[in-house]
């Protein structure tokens, strides 16, 4: 893999500060879910399975035992990490020109470890290399419960998806959609022509759909991630069921020596390193809080 060089930038006289990017937006299991603080390592999490109940009992009669059960569920511990290469001299016009290179690296390094969220928690994705890791034993895509959208009617499948998730006895509190899904939703409209949910604009900064919070994100899909594309569009759930935390970050930092990627001596070949790490907990309390919403397969 090669490193970042001056040659790859045409650097003028004059230069405004920053770098145009294609958006890229974050974890839509973080928006709708929230993080818990968490310790590091392997953790366990006690579910109650079967509730008591209360006993109707008359005047002078004897009190029964309440049953009650609780189940344990594991939170996994996923260490994620970006190495980014560049040339010295890329570091000094950086410097000198304020192009604002670094920065970029940086702030980018912290999205791709936002992102890995969802690849992580929902398709068991190594976001390198696009495939599914060995380490990742359980994410939302394994959920049995499906709606497969029927041509246009991304309404009526949101809506069926709800539905499972309260018939499995859970509150559908958000929705995780991809671009595709949301821009769908936006573009519907009656039998006269005019748009069903103007509000939503084209879709792409949609935060409450039906009373659900929604999150947009193309990680939903991850079809600029993963190597074999999936037909998900959205997942509906009570989101509490996801339980994540970041038991280790450690922000962006310089590396200026030794061989941090594999690559070679940084010094011998006139190169840093930047490097962002984050451990995150993740473990999914029950599949059957979540319904996933796929399109027809091609």
């Amino acid at each position: 893999m090669a490193a970042l060089i001056t040659s790859d930038f045409e650097i003028p006289a004059e230069v405004s500060t920053g770098i145009f990017e294609k958006a890229q937006k974050g974890s839509t299991l973080a928006q709708l879910s929230g993080a818990r603080p968490q310790k590091f390592g392997k953790q366990q999490v006690w579910t109650l399975t079967a509730p008591p109940k209360a006993e109707l009992v008359g005047e002078g009669a004897q009190k029964s035992p309440t049953p009650t059960t609780y189940g344990a569920k594991t939170i996994n511990p996923f260490k994620l990490q970006v190495t980014m290469r560049c040339s010295q001299e890329v570091q000094w016009a950086d410097e000198d020109v304020q192009i604002g290179v670094l920065q970029d690296l940086a702030a980018n390094a912290g999205i791709a470890l936002g992102r890995a969220l969802d690849l992580v928690g929902i398709h068991k994705t190594n976001p390198l290399t696009g495939t599914v890791s060995s380490l990742v034993k359980e994410g939302l895509i394994d959920t049995t419960q499906l709606v497969t959208l029927s041509g246009s009617k991304y309404d009526e499948a949101i809506e069926a998806a709800a539905g499972m998730v309260i018939s499995a006895g859970y509150t559908p509190s958000g929705i995780a959609m991809d671009p595709t899904l949301s821009f769908g939703l936006s573009t519907m409209r009656d039998t006269t022509g005019r748009k069903i949910y103007p509000e939503i604009g084209f879709g792409q900064n949609v935060t409450n759909f039906l009373g659900m919070n929604a999150a947009i994100s193309d990680t939903v899909s991850a079809k600029n991630e993963i190597s074999k594309a999936t037909n998900l569009l959205g997942i509906v759930g009570q989101f509490d069921a996801f339980r994540w935390g970041v038991q280790r970050s450690i922000g962006a930092h310089l590396i200026e020596y030794g061989d941090p990627d594999g690559l070679g001596d940084l010094q011998r070949n006139n190169q840093i390193a930047i490097r962002a790490e984050i451990v995150y907990g993740i473990g999914i309390m029950d599949q059957n809080a979540f319904v996933k919403i796929d399109k027809a397969g091609e």
